[in-house]
């Protein structure tokens, strides 16, 4: 039996039998969620392996469009890696990595319509995607919400290579949609396994939004610390100027004197 085939069962719950396929995602999707909430860039390493081994879940699964999202995730992986570890100046924290940041509210908004705008074209798209090719793709199970997925997936991931810290509503949002597709589809152990990211989700909110305050801390200090060093200059030139300007009144005052 193929080791990665979902009809190689680990464990059963509830009746329903977990693969050693999903089990494995399910670790290494949490282990990468883990240390992407604490922060960490080694989590990317985890999540090149997660992303192979999702491809192959949604392949068996039908899930066409979370299985087409697989290598554009890789991509958008690689680029955060080298965005969290390569952080421009000015973008680094104390640990010379990219800092937690907020996005503007216009660009919040915009990546809320681009999500809404493109689910609904790719829902579209993978409902047709049977009928066009049914040799290949059976019928989508769930094609508007599967796209929905995606785009959430896809924005949360681009948010997080850019360390923002509206990812994680976005990791929030595809974790409760994710749970419901679940649920549709007949799954049981990958509803619990939700649950479990939802916590990790918000527990990536309370750290990040730690790390960006102490980062502004440290930049406020920072500019207060600049703004008493020239404060310290200014006075310092003012009491040369003082001193100069004394002593020239002072070398006036002997040449009048001895003039008379």
């Amino acid at each position: 039996m193929d080791f990665f085939s979902i009809d190689n069962i680990l464990f059963s719950i509830g009746g329903y039998g977990v693969s050693w396929l999903e089990f494995l995602t399910t670790i290494s999707g949490l282990t990468c969620v883990f240390l992407a909430a604490r922060g960490k860039s080694i989590n990317y390493f985890i999540g090149y392996f997660y992303t192979f081994l999702l491809f192959f879940l949604f392949l068996q699964k039908h899930l066409y469009s979370s299985m087409m999202l697989q290598p554009v995730s890789l991509v958008i992986s690689v680029f955060g890696h080298y965005r969290w570890t390569h952080p421009k100046q000015g973008e680094e924290n104390e640990k010379h990595e990219l800092k937690v940041t907020l996005l503007s509210k216009d660009k919040r908004i915009f990546h809320i319509v681009l999500v809404l705008i493109f689910a609904a074209i790719w829902g579209f798209v993978l409902s047709k995607l049977g009928s066009i090719f049914p040799n290949t793709f059976p019928p989508a199970r769930l094609p508007f919400l599967d796209a929905a997925i995606t785009m959430c997936i896809l924005t949360a991931q681009y948010l997080s290579a850019q360390k923002k810290l509206e990812c994680w509503a976005a990791w929030i949002t595809v974790n409760l949609t994710n749970l419901m597709q679940y649920l549709l589809v007949g799954l049981i152990f990958m509803p619990i396994v939700c649950v479990v990211y939802l916590i990790l989700a918000f527990v990536g909110v309370t750290i990040w939004t730690k790390k960006m305050k102490e980062s502004l801390e440290i930049k406020s200090e920072e500019i207060q610390n600049k703004n008493t060093i020239n404060e310290n200059i200014i006075n310092e030139n003012q009491n040369i100027n003082i001193e100069t300007n004394i002593n020239i009144e002072t070398e006036i005052k002997i040449k009048i004197k001895d003039k008379q």
